[in-house]
């Protein structure tokens, strides 16, 4: 696969169309899903190098014209919420994601039980 291929599946899976799903209808009221889109691309090309214990194998393939290349994409998507329509009326209503809210609140404790250690080291030195 070259960088452009990467490049083009990159955008066909990093894009807005993940952020908003299909929106649809029922009982009269539409719900559009909203969703935190975000991803990265990397690739590159260079002279292609080989496990030799000898350096000027690695200078004659260089040499050659002998290249390597590769590359990635990597992306998350994480729900926030919708977006509901009913009677001309549009409401936001979060999406509650019990799992991100429990480590978001440990992480919270962790750095105040690490900023008291410091505090109290600082003040018996």
């Amino acid at each position: 696969m070259d960088i452009k291929d990467l490049l083009s599946r990159a955008t066909e899976n990093i894009s807005v169309s993940r952020a908003f799903g299909s929106a649809y209808e029922k009982d009269g009221v539409l719900v559009i899903p909203v969703a935190l889109v975000a991803g990265g691309v990397g690739g590159g090309e260079g002279p292609a190098t080989t496990s030799h214990d000898d350096d000027e194998t690695e200078t004659s393939d260089a040499r050659r014209g002998d290249t390597g290349s590769g590359g990635g994409f990597g992306g998350v998507v994480v729900p926030v919420g919708a977006y509901v329509v009913k009677d001309e009326q549009v409401r936001w209503v979060p999406a509650v994601n019990v799992t991100v809210i429990v480590i978001a609140v440990l992480f919270a404790i962790r750095l105040l039980t690490k900023s008291r250690v410091k505090v109290q080291r600082i003040k018996h030195d």
